[in-house]
């Protein structure tokens, strides 16, 4: 019934979020039409937490972008020129971080402890 989700990051300035996505994290995309890029994403999963409560209100969605060694992928984003706001933080559940996105604010990044359907996922 599902085939897939389509997520959507707000900007103040789409090009430079864009160019982020496209340039710094390489992730390919199409051409929908006047350079509105649509891109490819990895495997995802979705959970649902109980609220209010995990700092978000009821109804407030997160985006995490996820990895299997958060050390090494912020040192690989450092070297990109990527500003982390948060340090990597041990949540019990797995390794947090948040970094800017040019133009869209901040993303999540998620080392999981738990297991997860993607446990065959590759980092490219």
């Amino acid at each position: 019934m599902i085939a897939g989700a389509h997520t959507i990051v707000f900007a103040e300035d789409a090009g430079a979020a864009r160019a982020f996505f496209r340039e710094v994290l390489g992730l390919p995309s199409v051409d929908a039409g006047e350079g509105w890029l649509i891109f490819e994403l990895p495997p995802t999963e979705l959970a649902c937490h109980p609220g209010p409560g995990w700092g978000r209100a009821v109804g407030q969605q997160e985006l995490f972008l996820m990895c299997h060694d958060v050390h090494s992928t912020v040192e690989e984003l450092e070297a990109k020129g990527v500003e982390f706001v948060t340090p990597i933080a041990d949540e019990g559940y797995g390794l947090v971080t948040r970094f800017k996105v040019p133009g869209a604010g901040e993303l999540g990044l998620y080392e999981p402890r738990h297991p997860s359907p993607l446990a065959e996922f590759a980092d490219g």
